[in-house]
């Protein structure tokens, strides 16, 4: 039976790879998903027939998954395509936990787990244990952090504590004198030691890093819970569990990286924190300059006369949940012979692939989406660049102010185009805090008001 088991988790495994790869372009990602949830349908049926040794945990897993999964059903129906970010670090959160309580659940009860009796915990099991917990426990308080910053209900600026290097090293050197205690010792009072304080550097690593950098911290954390999930797939000698751990942590690790290229920032700059929220300390004084405003009208006329038209989707079309109106302006563009491409930042909304989905959902066409390395180039041949909520991420002044606190980000230059139409609710700064230069320059024309009614405006006057 065992063998049987570990055979099937490996196909789970295999499908889960199979997943990724799918997931990873748009036109894909249908199978991707497909595969996913077979893979996850082996795993859970091999656990429940093969890997479940009395009725009674049987009865505690279909409960479990009872539970667990139609809240997960209800909570997919509700939520907003607006919320899946802040969606996304609470489910992070649940995975730091479940590796917590796991973790508890092998110390004290290690025969139930077959890694020894309590007082001879088997010392990789003690290891892993050790390691799994650790970062359980930052995942969990990191997430809910995430969280409560992407959700609004905490401020998205940076919470600057005093001497908080010091204060973080000291904890991480705590963590890892109890997390050798435990390995040695298997001491009760080292592992609730190790739970305190990653539970407390969960919280002092996020408070840190400001709103702009909340996409890096979305994948990071996901990387955190995947490696939470191996460390206690190996405590249960779970194959399915230490494929998906590695498969989660190595992929969130990867994407950290990209995300953090996207922005020109270093992933160590990041959990250093403090970018993202700030009011503008440096960059040039726009006080004096005056913005260029227009109307529904306007837009329409432009573009329906143009040749070549550059959409760039920000969060201010996710928050106001604009994408289904856009695609329509997209499709009577096309019928008066407009050539019509998307523009994707790689850190655009506020987690990987956030305007990806919300176009997917519109039905975009895929080959009309591009990302920045692929469509940059062309902005200056486009004659208008429709940018709908994507403010830090077009910001001139990543490019040409060195005293900018965002110079040096990778931007779509959608200041290069013959016009760009900035639609926004009003001329308030990004989630960067810092002040876009591109309202004022002459090529650009503000429509001021929320994305998806200036978007059906636009419609309706190109019906007219």
């Amino acid at each position: 039976m065992s063998n049987i088991a570990a055979f099937l988790y490996l196909v789970s495994g295999v499908l889960f790879i199979l997943a990724l790869r799918g997931l990873s372009h748009p036109a894909t990602s249908r199978r991707g998903n497909l595969y996913g949830m077979v893979g996850m349908g082996i795993a859970i049926a091999t656990t429940l027939v093969l890997a479940t040794p009395s009725f009674g945990g049987l009865v505690l897993i279909v409960l479990g998954l009872a539970i667990g999964g139609g809240a997960g059903a209800y909570i997919a129906r509700v939520i907003p395509m607006t919320s899946m970010p802040q969606l996304v670090a609470g489910f992070h959160s649940l995975v730091g936990l479940a590796a917590v309580l796991v973790a508890a659940s092998a110390l004290y009860t290690p025969s139930s787990f077959g890694i020894g009796n309590i007082g001879s915990i088997h010392t990789e099991a003690r290891i892993e244990m050790a390691i799994g917990v650790a970062i359980g426990a930052l995942t969990f308080t990191g997430s809910i952090i995430a969280f409560l910053k992407l959700d609004g209900r905490m401020s998205g600026k940076p919470i600057l504590l005093p001497y908080r290097h010091l204060i973080n090293a000291a904890l991480l050197a705590l963590i890892l004198f109890f997390m050798v205690g435990l390995a040695i010792s298997e001491s009760h009072f080292d592992f609730w030691a190790i739970v305190v304080l990653a539970l407390a550097l969960g919280v002092l690593l996020i408070v840190p890093i400001g709103g702009a950098d909340m996409p890096v911290v979305v994948s990071m954390l996901n990387s955190y819970s995947g490696w939470a999930a191996a460390c206690i797939g190996f405590t249960l000698g779970n194959l399915a569990l230490i494929i998906t751990g590695a498969l989660v942590g190595s992929s969130g690790a990867i994407l950290s990286y990209i995300m953090c290229k996207g922005m020109n920032r270093s992933f160590v700059s990041v959990i250093l924190g403090g970018f993202g929220g700030e009011a503008s300390a440096g960059g040039t004084d726009n006080s004096d300059k005056t913005v260029k405003l227009g109307s529904a009208e306007d837009a329409a006329y432009l573009m329906a006369n143009a040749s070549k038209v550059i959409i760039v989707p920000g969060y201010g079309m996710a928050v106001a949940q604009a994408q289904h109106a856009l695609r329509e302006m997209a499709d009577r563009l096309k019928a008066h012979g407009v050539d019509v491409k998307y523009a994707i930042h790689p850190v655009a909304g506020r987690m990987p692939g956030h305007m990806n989905v919300l176009l997917a959902e519109a039905n975009v066409p895929y080959d009309e989406v591009f990302e920045l390395e692929d469509i940059n180039s062309e902005l200056a041949q486009a004659d208008v660049a429709y940018v709908i909520g994507a403010n830090d991420v077009t910001n001139p002044a990543a490019r040409d102010d060195k005293t900018s606190p965002i110079y040096g980000m990778p931007i779509l230059d959608v200041d290069k185009a013959k016009t760009c139409l900035f639609v926004k609710r009003s001329l308030g700064s990004g989630y960067a805090g810092i002040d876009n230069t591109l309202f004022y320059k002459d090529g650009t024309m503000m429509l001021l008001g929320d994305a998806k009614k200036v978007t059906e405006e636009i419609v309706k006057a190109m019906n007219e």
